[in-house]
């Protein structure tokens, strides 16, 4: 499997390695191509590889961080790949995949200061990455034998939400203690375009807003809510709700990891100077299934989904690395030898994941223990022993 696999493939020309910092930005043909009328996409990396320059938000990145980035998104898609993988094979009970989100991910994780405090969905496995959390530590949940793999207080990560929406929340609720205490830290909260429909989004955007809270929503619309797109869940575009709650929404090309990050950064540096909350609408597209349990070839045609590949995220970077003698043959050769590591160390840790014990469902319940939950765990533990004296 290479780093790039389901990625639109063009013809690239090889180059030198190179150490030198991006070259001059062009100006940004945005204001020629959109009318007021349409949604203004920040983008300062096109498809085509090109690197543009924003009048509102700008990055200046060493060729060390550029290739970080690519390293970032290429390691994701093949953790993301392989568990997908795993799961057809049984090992997994579900998988929800980021395929075509890496930069969106990647360039807002990568914004994040260590004392920021994330709360993700189901999907965020390239934010995960960028906290520091072990890739493995996220399939004991999807294997069925625990709750979530890892401390949220390590990374300042919080653990997977699966109920829709209500993540934003319990970001808001952090960041208004974050604003109380006085900390120098941002929060942000992960949500898709179909999350924004729920009552929960609706009113941690009220509570954000009227009590002031350095928070950034960060909504990845994939445009598919399930099998639900976006023209039918919304009659405008979606970074434009934060104005009826009194803060500021922009829309970025999601697809492009430079913008993400650059967004992101202003947005969490805004949140710690006092400003209050920020929508960030990355725009971009789930070119797999929901999840493992979904078919999207019966509400999706294959045209839009092949368009979609000619604009993806890692793709554009490699040919900009490529275009700007930023890498040669020999780094993109070393990713593919990690990416294969990595594909054998997941696999390998995933089969061997110990199962939780019997009685492992009574722990934790209550921190100082429950008169009811210790009645349960007694009638359990007698369940079990009947099977034992039955088999006698």
């Amino acid at each position: 499997m290479t780093v790039e696999s389901t990625a639109a493939r063009k013809p690239r020309r090889s180059s030198g390695a190179g150490t030198k910092r991006a070259s001059a930005k062009k100006p940004s043909p945005q204001a020629q191509s959109q009318t007021p009328d349409e949604p203004q996409l920040i983008q300062l990396l096109t498809p085509e590889g090109e690197r543009i320059e924003h009048p509102d938000y700008s990055i200046d990145l060493s060729a060390d961080e550029l290739r970080g980035l690519y390293r970032d998104m290429v390691l994701t898609r093949r953790f993301d790949a392989e568990a997908t993988s795993l799961q057809r094979q049984g090992e997994l009970g579900l998988w929800a995949s980021l395929l075509g989100q890496e930069a969106a991910q990647i360039g807002s994780g990568r914004a994040l200061r260590d004392d920021d405090y994330v709360f993700p969905t189901y999907r965020e496995h390239g934010v995960a990455w960028c906290r520091g959390v072990d890739p493995t530590n996220l399939l004991g949940m999807f294997r069925g034998v625990n709750h979530g793999g890892w401390d949220p207080s390590t990374n300042n990560f919080h653990l997977y939400t699966i109920v829709i929406g209500s993540q934003t929340l319990h970001a808001t609720g952090y960041a208004m203690g974050v604003a109380k205490d006085g900390a120098d830290s941002a929060v942000i909260a992960y949500f898709g375009d179909g999350a924004s429909s729920q009552g929960d989004v609706a009113e941690s955007f009220t509570f954000s807003a009227v009590y002031n809270a350095p928070v950034v929503f960060f909504c990845q619309n994939n445009q598919w809510a399930i099998s639900e797109p976006t023209e039918k869940q919304m009659r405008v575009p979606l970074y434009q709700r934060a104005q009826g709650f009194g803060f500021p929404g922009v829309r970025v090309d999601g697809n492009d990891v430079l913008a993400c990050m650059a967004v992101t950064k202003a947005a969490l540096e805004r949140a710690r100077r006092g400003e209050g909350p920020m929508l960030i609408e990355a725009f971009t597209y789930r070119m797999g299934a929901h999840t493992t349990t979904d078919d999207p070839t019966r509400y999706r045609a294959d045209e839009e989904r092949e368009a979609w590949e000619a604009k993806d995220p890692i793709l554009r970077v490699r040919t900009y690395l490529e275009k700007e003698g930023l890498a040669d043959a020999a780094f993109f050769e070393e990713m593919e030898v990690e990416s294969e590591a990595l594909g054998k160390r997941v696999r390998e840790v995933v089969r061997s994941m110990p199962d939780p014990g019997t009685m492992a469902i009574f722990e934790n319940v209550y921190a100082d223990g429950h008169a009811l939950v210790d009645e349960e765990r007694a009638q359990f533990a007698a369940y079990q022993a009947s099977f034992a004296e039955e088999g006698e």
